[in-house]
C-alpha cells in the first residue's frame, strides 16, 4: 500500500462525506442572490467535492514520479473517480440542481467506457486517457461545483453560469466517450 493508492482509497472515503454534506440539510448561514439561494453547507460540499477531485492528479502523478505505479492503483484510480462523479450527480438530481437525464447520460459513458477498457485489457490493451477526456473531468469538476453553490457568485449578476456548464459537460462528456468508441474500434471488431 503506497502512498499513491493511499491517496486514491481517500478519495473513495471523501464520497459519501461529500453526498451527506449535500443532502443533509443543515444551513448554518445562507446566502441569497436574485432568487437564488446558496447555503454554508453547500460551500462545504464543494469544497470537499474539490479536495476529492484533485487528489485525482495528485495519486497518479505520485505514482508515476516515484515509479509506483501498482495493478491495484490502474483499478481503484478509475473506480474511485466514477464513484465520486456519479455520487455527486446523484445528490445534484435528489438536490433538483441537475435533470436526471443529464445524470443518467453521464453515468452511463462512464459504464460504457470502463467496460470497453475491460474488453481492451482482456485483449493486452490498455487504453489512455485522451485529451479529450481530461477535459471532459476538467468541465465535470466546474460544472458540479457551480451547480452544488447554486450558480454562486454569478447569480450577482444573472449569468446562468451553472446552466451553460451543465450543457458543456453533457456535449464534452458524450464527445469524448464517442471518441473512445471511434479510436478502438478494432478492440470491439476483435472481441466478435
Amino acid at each position: 500500500m503506497n502512498l499513491a493508492n493511499r491517496i486514491t482509497i481517500a478519495r473513495i472515503f471523501l464520497v459519501p462525506v461529500v453526498s451527506l454534506v449535500l443532502l443533509i440539510h443543515y444551513n448554518f448561514w445562507s446566502i441569497t442572490i436574485n432568487h437564488q439561494t446558496t447555503t454554508g453547507s453547500e460551500m462545504i460540499a464543494a469544497f470537499v467535492f474539490v479536495l476529492a477531485a484533485s487528489t485525482d492528479g495528485i495519486d497518479g502523478y505520485i505514482a508515476r514520479k516515484r515509479q509506483i505505479v501498482t495493478n491495484f492503483g490502474k483499478f481503484l484510480d478509475p473506480l474511485a473517480d466514477k464513484l465520486l462523479i456519479s455520487a455527486v450527480l446523484i445528490s445534484l438530481v435528489q438536490m433538483h440542481r441537475l435533470p436526471a437525464w443529464v445524470a443518467i447520460v453521464i453515468i452511463s459513458r462512464e459504464f460504457a467506457v470502463t467496460g470497453l477498457r475491460l474488453v481492451a485489457a482482456a485483449e493486452g490493451v490498455v487504453i489512455a486517457a485522451s485529451r479529450l477526456a481530461k477535459l471532459k473531468t476538467v468541465t465535470q469538476i466546474v460544472a458540479m461545483v457551480v451547480l452544488i453553490i447554486n450558480n454562486f457568485p454569478f447569480s450577482w449578476v444573472g449569468f446562468p453560469f451553472a446552466n451553460l456548464m451543465l450543457y458543456i459537460m453533457v456535449v464534452i462528456t458524450v464527445l469524448s466517450g464517442l471518441d473512445y468508441f471511434l479510436k478502438n474500434k478494432r478492440i470491439i471488431r476483435v472481441t466478435d
